[in-house]
């Protein structure tokens, strides 16, 4: 049955009122009123309901609880403030990541082998009382962790003032670690930098530069937003990328063929693969460093975003006095081929 745009109001008003009456049968009834009204919802509905979905859900029980968090995720894409919802969603995130990596540890005592796959796939009744039942939902159940945590991460003042940041990353890390699932989205969300410094050399001609990025998820973006911050305006030499696709990385839909205008090296003369993210890119006094050499060969790929719902912004604040180039420069390793 399909309820129309005015049941989804009520239907959460049910679900809140279930949850804190710790009535199971009827919070079970109003889950599945919740997710069959929800695709009908009003914005404005959405917006409402976001924060009062977030403050009930440390109180759902552990099955539904993360798609609870998808819905308060799909509040905040549809307008709902996502500073408000944000910390419930990283808390039940990290508590589900910790328990996550329980049932890793203890699958593997076990002797159990590979471990399962995310519906179901070799998991035995048995596993439910020898691992418990919390640790197998918060294995089975972090793909839409993962989508709600990005969901609140894509806002910068969530990034900003939102606390759990780096216990939920360790986390993540932790599970990534015993299960080799990289869990890629989301640790790229939580190392995404806003506000920071970053100084690019061009090794050809000596002359440093100092910019500032926000929101940039993946290399990819770097680089085309790098090319035109110093290409564009003729700070550097070489191909610029197109207006479409500098403006599908910072804030415009959809992607655009570009061609790359660098090879982007580390000062430790590692290259900086476009497949990385900025946080990675080594710091040298305390700034993350890039030098910008000639194309070592032709690489293409479609400009966009990593995150579709997160604005990127690279800004050119200054050239650097040679002097200080040259200084830079001279602690920079040749290029690791």
């Amino acid at each position: 049955m399909i309820f129309g745009r005015g049941r989804f109001p009520a239907a959460v008003g049910t679900f809140e009122a279930a949850v804190q009456a710790q009535d199971a049968d009827a919070a079970e009834r109003a889950f599945a009123r919740l997710t069959q009204t929800v695709s009908k919802a009003a914005d404005a509905d959405l917006r409402a309901a976001g924060p009062r979905l977030s403050a009930l859900l440390g109180q759902v029980p552990p099955g539904p609880r993360a798609v609870v968090a998808v819905l308060i995720g799909a509040c905040v894409e549809r307008g709902a403030d996502p500073l408000a919802c944000a910390p419930a969603v990283l808390a039940s995130s990290l508590d589900a990541f910790e328990q996550a990596a329980v049932f890793c540890e203890r699958w593997t005592a076990a002797g159990r082998g590979e471990l399962p796959g995310r519906e179901g796939e070799g998991l035995e009744e048995a596993d439910f009382e020898r691992i418990g039942f919390e640790p197998v939902t918060a294995w089975e159940a972090l793909p839409q962790f993962e989508m709600a945590c990005v969901a609140m991460l894509n806002s910068l003042q969530v990034r900003r003032e939102a606390p759990g940041r780096e216990e939920l990353a360790a986390a993540v890390a932790r599970v990534a670690e015993l299960s080799d699932e990289p869990f890629k989205c989301l640790a790229y969300a939580l190392a995404v930098l806003d506000d920071e410094p970053l100084i690019a050399l061009d090794r050809a001609t000596g002359a440093g530069f100092a910019l500032r990025a926000s929101g940039i998820g993946d290399n990819f973006q770097l680089h085309t937003l790098l090319a035109d911050a110093l290409i564009g305006p003729g700070l550097v030499e070489g191909q610029a990328p197109s207006t479409e696709a500098v403006a599908c990385c910072r804030d415009q839909p959809g992607m655009v063929p570009t061609t790359g205008s660098f090879n982007l090296v580390g000062a430790d003369g590692e290259w900086i693969w476009n497949e990385g993210k900025p946080a990675d890119i080594p710091v040298v006094d305390g700034v993350r460093l890039v030098v910008l050499d000639p194309p070592a060969y032709q690489r293409n790929w479609p400009a966009g975003r990593f995150f579709p719902g997160m604005t990127g912004e690279l800004v050119y604040d200054h050239t650097l006095a040679p002097e200080e180039s040259a200084a830079l420069l001279a602690r920079v390793a040749e290029p690791i081929r």
